[in-house]
């Protein structure tokens, strides 16, 4: 049998699809380590089904992995897929639509049982009725080959079936020539305790490895070479672990204890798992009956001196609103973190939106403002979280980050940072001893911050809640000109906050005929179809809005220098018509709502419309 060809690639996308149970996560995460290990930059991102328990083979019930890896900087985990394996029936059926004509698709020939057909939805098996003729299939019996690999082994079909998976892993290893041994490392690590578990994955793997080497159905097999980076430590991370790291080395910089209370709402109830594995740290994860207890402990331990975290998703910041006004009111420092999913109410509980704008910004009865940031990646998410808490510690106040559900699972190559590398986080005047003229828990200082007593400190007793205060005491005054001077001094403060953060850049030129502005999530997707038009000597630039309240400096000078200004969110405009509404420029929106990310090639032909017309 002649070897196949190595066809080098600058990049390629590979997805891995079947039941939940099928373990897709798994080997797309293993898939995703040997590829970094080889050199590649990385972008992945998992889709889970929204249904808890779907029937097996059912398409509701379909989960994939999808890795996107290169020898130059990845921005997005891909727009169409060169290679897909698929399971069974249903995740053929599912992902298919996402495969470009020419590119391979693996199935699992012995899935695809009139049963099993029947319920994808197929009236004729696919694998024989010419309708996969446009791409280059590769249908492989892997059950019946895996049984065989571990059938020595004596395990339970059950048992033996759960490492099916690995057999799937190990022909994606040899068709984009990825090494077996960190895997093979890997799974001795994990099942050490297990050594007929550890064997049959095993098996499992160089199974399929050796059935790419022999079958000579496939006449390529591709080789992404990889590119040497900047020198240190690095890790894949996704925007839940990011999240976690952030909270804790916060803590650690502002020498504070960390408290994160939480409800479990997907998929914002990962950061609470995440958090009660650190025990090794100063932290304390509480899990609360709802959200609003949630947030409510939170504010407690923000009382008490701690450096104080929820998070939630869209249906639980709206039960939080009230609470999230008593923390401005109190003028208390939290961390709110809000992991948007496709709504209203529940909506697609496992699917990406960016819909929960206008709540973080206005959703709070009375006048009630604080600042509102937005991680743009991943690893992104580490240093916004870091950010949030710095910026709610100098300025007394709680301060929301936005991520979404692609973020919150996708991941990336991330350089880890030294410890002592990561900046000092400054925590307002605790007053230990009370001062000679009497304490007053609201007079300002410097940035019109107030201090932050320790409780329980001799002198230092003081009143506080969600009754309106009088200024410099915090007693409870129903003087409308109290009202009016103390929500004056809180806006005064939030605004002040602009003058501590850094200004909008730019990436490309300082003026020209269209920029790009995201936020969020879409800045990977913005950035490479940016690239892409520059490449063909356009004037295109983008920039993404870490900050969203308040706004940068610089924002309005800087929309002010392009003729037209693109602006794609994943909901439908609510961005853009903050800033229609407070600088008074023309914005064209680009709104996707189908629970996915943006794709670059969505945003690229926007871009190009736009330069034509």
């Amino acid at each position: 049998m002649p070897e196949a060809a190595v066809v080098e690639l600058d990049g390629a996308t590979i997805r891995f699809a079947g039941d939940a149970g099928d373990g897709m996560q798994l080997v797309g995460a293993q898939f995703t380590a040997a590829a970094s290990r080889c050199g590649n930059d990385v972008h992945t991102i998992p889709d889970f089904p929204s249904e808890i328990r779907a029937p097996a083979g059912a398409l509701a019930g379909v989960a994939g992995f999808q890795v996107r890896f290169g020898r130059h900087q990845v921005h997005t985990p891909g727009d169409t897929l060169d290679a897909l394996v698929a399971m069974n029936p249903a995740a053929l059926k599912m992902n298919l639509p996402d495969l470009q004509p020419g590119g391979i698709v693996i199935v699992n020939s012995d899935a695809f049982t009139a049963d099993d057909l029947h319920k994808a939805g197929y009236a004729r098996n696919p694998l024989d009725d010419g309708s996969l003729a446009p791409y280059r299939l590769l249908a492989v019996p892997m059950s019946t080959l895996h049984r065989e690999a571990v059938a020595q082994l004596k395990l339970a079909p059950r048992e033996s079936d759960r490492c099916r998976n690995f057999f799937a892993l190990g022909l994606a290893f040899w068709l984009y020539e990825r090494p077996l041994e960190s895997t093979l490392n890997w799974i001795r690590s994990k099942f050490g305790k297990n050594p007929a578990a550890q064997e049959a994955n095993a098996r499992s793997l160089k199974a399929g490895h050796q059935y790419g080497q022999t079958n000579g159905v496939l006449r390529d097999r591709y080789r992404v070479p990889g590119t040497p980076g900047v020198r240190g430590r690095y890790r894949r991370i996704t925007g839940i672990q990011a999240i976690s790291l952030g909270l804790v080395t916060a803590a650690e910089s502002a020498q504070l204890p960390l408290v994160f209370a939480g409800f479990p709402i997907k998929p914002a109830s990962e950061i609470l798992h995440h958090l009660a594995e650190l025990r090794e740290f100063d932290v304390r994860s509480v899990q609360a009956e709802d959200d609003p207890a949630a947030i409510g402990m939170a504010i407690g331990a923000a009382f008490g001196g701690a450096l104080a975290a929820t998070a939630t998703s869209g249906p639980g910041l709206s039960l939080q609103s009230e609470a999230l006004g008593l923390a401005v009111m109190a003028e208390l420092p939290l961390v709110v973190i809000d992991l948007q999913r496709a709504g209203p109410s529940s909506g697609m509980p496992n699917k990406t939106e960016q819909a929960d704008l206008l709540q973080a910004l206005h959703g709070r009865h009375g006048e009630c403002p604080l600042p509102v940031l937005a991680a743009a990646t991943p690893s992104d998410c580490f240093a916004m979280v870091r950010e949030a808490a710095r910026l709610a510690l100098r300025h007394m106040t709680p301060v929301i980050v936005l991520a979404d559900s692609f973020l919150a699972h996708s991941a990336e190559a991330w350089r880890v940072p030294a410890a002592a590398d990561l900046p000092r986080i400054a925590v307002p005047q605790r007053q230990a001893t009370p001062p000679a003229n009497g304490f007053l828990p609201y007079a300002r200082g410097e940035r019109l911050v107030r201090p932050w007593p320790i409780p329980g400190t001799p002198g230092l007793e003081h009143r506080i809640g969600g009754l309106e205060k009088e200024p410099d005491t915090g007693h409870v005054s129903y003087d409308p000109l109290h009202h009016e001077a103390m929500v004056k001094l809180r806006a005064r403060k939030i605004a002040a906050v602009a003058d501590d953060i850094p200004e909008l850049t730019v990436d490309g030129p300082a003026t020209g005929d269209v920029l790009v502005l995201g936020w969020g999530s879409t800045a990977g997707a913005i950035q490479a179809a940016v690239e892409r038009v520059r490449r063909r000597g356009r004037s295109v630039a983008a920039a993404t809005l870490r900050y969203l309240a308040p706004l940068p400096r610089n924002t309005a000078d800087v929309l002010k220098r392009y003729k037209k200004i693109l602006l794609p969110e994943l909901n439908s405009g609510q961005l853009a018509r903050e800033l229609r509404a407070t600088f008074g420029v023309e914005i064209t929106s680009l709104c996707k709502l189908q629970g996915r990310p943006f794709a670059v090639g969505e945003i690229e032909c926007k871009i190009e419309e736009l330069l034509t017309a």
